[in-house]
């Protein structure tokens, strides 16, 4: 049995007792050349018990894909597997398939799968024949994240570092889905910025379903200082790209337009930049210094929209006053 496993499913069932569940599509886009392989190497796996499989119903009746998680072999390899992404601290389940059924029936899975998707997207990007070295070195799901940097009290969706374009940036990121009102999810930056006072001053993404709601979330923020970056985007295939702007990224007078003027067409001539957005910002590159790890912590503005790492400036040196945060 176990002699059948090759590799490539070890790393998938290694980020399924991470992160529960992931879609069809999902998995063919982290790891496979198509979907139709992908279906086929998920069927053998679901007959020899290493993998479950379920599907949610739809109004329309239409086909859906599974979504998997770990089956009684998987479970087996990867005892330690996350098992109830309602409760952490409730009865371990008696076997895999109530594993399974607790993630099917979680009020936060249809969550979970778009937390997954940002990092399945990434996944993905570092398989692209223009990928040169790109690479996800670290995808951490709530849980993990929230037990590692308990001291702070943050509870972000996901928590990666992201190599590419020769630079490593780590990041918390913030999944939102427009169930929330907006001064609660401003609110979690509190937990964050205590967090940055000791630990690494990793950039929080905000990660937003419409431009019109992260309009909103850039006015709230206009002028609010922050000891880490905090940049936002909305949702896309494609969060490696040229979608991230800063909050301190904005011109005068943006916020009382309703938002980033680089993300919406105008016909007034362009604003000129504040003067406070200089060098003496706590977000400016002059300030983010590496983890004393050797990770990057921060972004480097820009007016227009940036990649990940594009922003990140390698050479300083770290901070004196940095601590574990890890």
């Amino acid at each position: 049995m176990f002699r059948r496993i090759v590799p490539r499913d070890r790393a998938l069932l290694a980020l399924l007792a991470e992160h529960y569940l992931l879609s069809s599509s999902q998995i063919a886009a982290a790891f496979f050349d198509s979907l139709r392989i992908a279906q086929r190497r998920l069927t053998v796996l679901h007959r020899l018990g290493v993998v479950h499989r379920f599907a949610y119903p739809n109004a329309e009746h239409t086909a859906v894909p599974y979504l998997y998680t770990l089956g009684p072999v998987g479970l087996q390899l990867y005892p330690d597997a996350y098992d109830d992404p309602d409760s952490r601290y409730g009865r371990a389940p008696r076997n895999a398939l109530e594993r399974a059924r607790r993630i099917a029936a979680s009020a936060t899975a249809a969550h979970l799968l778009g937390v997954n998707q940002f990092f399945v997207d990434l996944l993905a990007a570092t398989r692209l024949p223009n990928a040169s070295g790109a690479r996800l070195v670290r995808w951490w799901s709530e849980q993990h994240a929230t037990d590692v940097y308990a001291q702070s009290g943050i509870r972000p969706d996901g928590h990666g570092i992201w190599h590419a374009h020769e630079h490593t940036v780590g990041f918390f990121l913030e999944h939102d889905r427009g169930t929330e009102d907006l001064p609660r999810v401003v609110a979690k930056l509190r937990a964050y910025a205590r967090l940055a006072e000791f630990g690494p001053r990793y950039p929080v993404l905000l990660w937003l379903p419409t431009l019109q709601r992260e309009a909103n979330v850039l006015r709230l923020l206009a002028g609010v200082n922050t000891p880490m970056p905090v940049a936002t985007a909305v949702h896309g295939p494609d969060p490696a790209g040229r979608v991230w702007t800063l909050t301190t990224d904005l011109p005068a007078g943006a916020a009382a337009a309703g938002g980033c003027t680089s993300c919406r067409p105008s016909t007034a001539p362009a604003p000129a930049p504040t003067p406070a957005a200089t060098t003496t910002d706590r977000h400016r590159p002059s300030r983010l210094v590496p983890h004393p790890d050797g990770i990057s912590s921060g972004c480097s503005p820009r007016l227009r929209r940036t990649r990940l790492t594009a922003q990140v400036n390698a050479a300083l040196a770290p901070r004196t006053a940095d601590r574990r945060g890890r």
